[in-house]
């Protein structure tokens, strides 16, 4: 159980935190309510291009000044940008919350977009490098099969055209659309005391020039999926990368717990049906499991293997039966049982990190999903 604070500042943006008595470190986030499906086909990638312009400097803090500060703390800096939001999250100690506090507003609210050709390489090597990962390209190829021309089906990093030729002035005007106090969640987790968390951001908040506050666009939700499809991409590989795929369910579906009893089950881990019969009984693949995610108003689920030709056959045949299995409810009261505590050991395991209460408490908020 997660013990939090939580409190709405005058411009909207919401602070929550969770204080840990018995640690010395603090992870803060700054969650951003825009992520790639808030992108239209002109500006595919263009969240993801703009993550990493921050980083580049902003008004007071150059892209130097930012790593030396950080690496003079000995913390982390990291961001990530996903279908739904966009994050930039530190670790640090608590002596340095206030200085890290202020360069991330800094970098969040009044970035300079520096550099911005010699960052463009870096995204389209970024991209190139997917395009040459075929086990991870195929999720891309597969999310588009699942959602076809609806944004979710879009890849996060994008499109290399959009991303060789959008200009800094589009860049710049979509941040000023979507990085607004409204759209912000500040969460931290640690040693951090939460009146004083508050006082930090407010009086961080200050030192930049924001915009004036404005709603952004509403998403378009996704009202039906289009029906099943089949994308191939032909490379010159040994092994067969195969996706299946379907729209799973909402983040705030209460089935959620139990679909991931089912991931448990089939192939989320070492002791799973299809890592037992695929790969540890008859040796057919070194890679095999089952994957799921959320989003606001729908999900996927999935089955990954790789494998060679010779192979795919059976190891898709092997597939098919064990999903008609449980499907028919046929299921060992100890593959239950095993499922439902390796759920609660990593849940468990994981709130023994800040970062992952911080991580628990920001998404949670800033994707309107139950504390």
């Amino acid at each position: 159980m997660q013990n939090y604070l939580l409190t709405t500042l005058d411009g909207g943006a919401r602070v929550i935190t969770e204080p840990l008595p018995s640690v010395r470190s603090v992870a803060i986030g700054f969650w951003i309510g825009t992520g790639s499906r808030d992108e239209d086909d002109s500006q595919a990638g263009v969240t993801h291009f703009l993550e990493h312009l921050l980083f580049k400097g902003s008004q007071r803090y150059s892209a130097l000044d930012i790593a030396e500060i950080f690496d003079g703390f000995g913390g982390e800096l990291n961001a990530a940008t996903a279908r739904d939001y966009t994050v930039v999250f530190a670790r640090v100690l608590d002596e340095h919350l206030a200085t890290a506090l202020d360069v991330m507003t800094d970098m969040i609210f009044v970035p300079t977009f520096a550099d911005i050709d010699s960052e463009r390489d870096v995204v389209l090597e970024e991209i190139a490098m997917i395009e040459d990962s075929p086990q991870e390209l195929v999720h891309d190829m597969v999310t588009q099969a699942v959602f076809g021309d609806h944004p979710l089906g879009r890849p996060v990093l994008g499109s290399a055209d959009v991303i060789a030729n959008v200009s800094k002035r589009s860049i710049a005007a979509y941040h000023r659309a979507r990085y607004t106090a409204g759209n912000i969640v500040v969460a931290a987790a640690g040693s951090v005391d939460h009146r004083r968390l508050v006082g930090l951001v407010e009086r961080t908040s200050e030192k930049v020039r924001q915009p004036p506050a404005r709603k952004p666009s509403v998403r378009a939700p996704l009202v039906a999926p289009p029906p099943p499809s089949l994308r191939f991409l032909r490379k010159d590989t040994e092994q067969y990368h195969v996706c299946i795929a379907a729209p799973g369910i909402a983040r705030s579906d209460k089935r959620r717990f139990t679909a991931s009893i089912l991931d448990a089950v089939l192939g989320g881990s070492a002791s799973s049906r299809l890592f037992q019969e695929i790969r540890e009984k008859r040796g057919l693949a070194y890679a095999v499991y089952t994957f799921s995610s959320q989003v606001a108003d729908t999900g996927q689920i999935g089955v990954y293997v790789g494998t060679r030709e010779e192979n795919l056959a059976a190891c898709l045949e092997i597939v098919s039966e064990q999903i008609a299995e449980i499907a028919e409810g046929r299921l060992r009261p100890d593959e239950l049982e095993r499922a439902k505590e390796n759920l609660k050991g990593r849940i468990t395991l994981s709130m023994e990190s800040t970062s992952n209460r911080m991580s628990r408490l920001g998404k949670s908020l800033i994707t309107d999903t139950e504390l």
